[in-house]
């Protein structure tokens, strides 16, 4: 079964992650929605209906019968059972917004759709960036139940301190945790395959270390933190999700916020999670191109994809930073940093987009990964529009 993923009203909403990926390729607890999907509907058949500037490098759907899904939500037991059950022309729809739908794709049209079923039970849905670290704690646990499920976790060397319960920590194999201190009393610890927690680090559920990734030494690691694959987190960290190939190596701290992929913090870059007054946060909002009331105290720095910041950056209180942009002015950065930006402060020329393709090609063949004609395609249209 050929698996949809709409990005429907919700691609905005996620802006700066979203200018390079759809909704469903966007992390959180230990796996993206995508992946999750795959999971759970045991398919790796699947697509995306997304911008017409992304689609070109993400799979169109094919004109064959599909499950079309929202993506950015955790089902319950019972939606799961309800979603995989669908016939043919069945929907289900969640406040008033299509959820799922079983349909031909060829002439997709929403007036095919013969049957819709409300789900009146609250689910945890991911609307916009911040419920990304906000519910990243759920995300954890769901994922954790998902990937452990009848498998045995690697064993924890002796060199290390434990605290909790040992069903609550799950290690990969090829993982190396030696000489520091687990404690999971307030949440669940993933360490990914291949995966090294190096000496003195101190970790504190629910974390999530993905593939490949590294917790230099001493970091300290509190939850709710999702360190996604082929990155490396030292200093100290609190609720943060990082998607992936993504770098805060040294002292500095950051908090309740979201990085997106190849991104690199220089050594002592600070972000501020709480305002001296103690009032709610509020972030750049690329939909209403104004500041909108997070209504959270604690929001620390929103960060788009191949976007760089220079040895001891102090990001303010509720800090977007788009994409590809290059961080590295005296003083502290404005609370909205624009994409491709060559400096960081407002007003500042634009990065060379010939400058941009070549930084991020080098950065990529660091990982063996090719930056294509496509990743250009999408850097042209961004710089061009945004």
């Amino acid at each position: 079964m050929q698996l949809v993923f709409s990005d429907a009203q919700y691609w905005e909403d996620f802006l700066p992650l979203t200018f390079t990926r759809p909704v469903a390729e966007m992390r959180c607890g230990v796996l993206t929605f995508s992946e999750r999907w795959q999971k759970l509907l045991d398919s790796s058949d699947i697509s995306y209906s997304t911008e017409d500037f992304l689609q070109h490098k993400f799979k169109k759907p094919e004109p064959i019968e599909s499950l079309f899904i929202v993506p950015n939500f955790l089902p319950s037991v019972q939606v799961l059972d309800q979603i995989k059950n669908l016939k043919l022309g069945e929907a289900l729809v969640y406040e008033n917004e299509l959820l799922a739908v079983k349909i031909n794709m060829q002439n997709f049209s929403l007036s095919h759709i013969e049957k819709m079923t409300d789900i009146d039970e609250e689910l945890t849905f991911f609307k916009k960036t911040t419920d990304l670290f906000s519910y990243n704690q759920k995300a954890i646990d769901f994922d954790f139940d998902l990937l452990a499920k009848g498998r045995i976790s690697q064993e924890l060397s002796s060199t290390n301190g434990f605290l909790g319960d040992r069903k609550d920590l799950f290690i990969e194999e090829g993982a190396s945790v030696e000489y520091s201190t687990l404690n999971t009393k307030t949440g669940k610890i993933y360490i990914g395959k291949n995966a090294e927690v190096m000496e003195g680090c101190n970790l504190r559920g629910p974390i999530a270390l993905c593939e490949e990734s590294k917790f230099n030494m001493g970091a300290k690691i509190y939850g709710a933190t999702t360190v996604g694959p082929h990155s490396k987190v030292g200093g100290e960290v609190n609720n943060i999700v990082m998607f992936g190939y993504s770098n805060k190596g040294h002292d500095g701290f950051v908090g309740n916020s979201v990085i997106g992929e190849w991104c690199n913090l220089g050594a002592d870059t600070n972000s501020s999670n709480l305002k001296n007054n103690y009032s709610t946060v509020k972030l750049w909002n690329y939909r209403l191109k104004d500041f909108e009331d997070t209504g959270l105290q604690f929001c620390g720095l929103i960060m788009g994809d191949h976007s760089k910041a220079a040895i001891n950056t102090q990001f303010n209180t509720g800090t977007v930073v788009g994409m590809a942009g290059n961080i590295f002015k005296p003083g502290f950065p404005p609370n909205y940093i624009a994409n491709f930006s060559w400096g960081g402060m407002k007003g500042d020329e634009k990065f060379r987009l010939d400058k941009a393709y070549e930084v991020a090609a080098r950065v990529m063949e660091r990982r063996k990964m090719a930056f294509t004609d496509k990743d250009k395609e999408i850097f042209k249209y961004v710089y061009a529009e945004y």
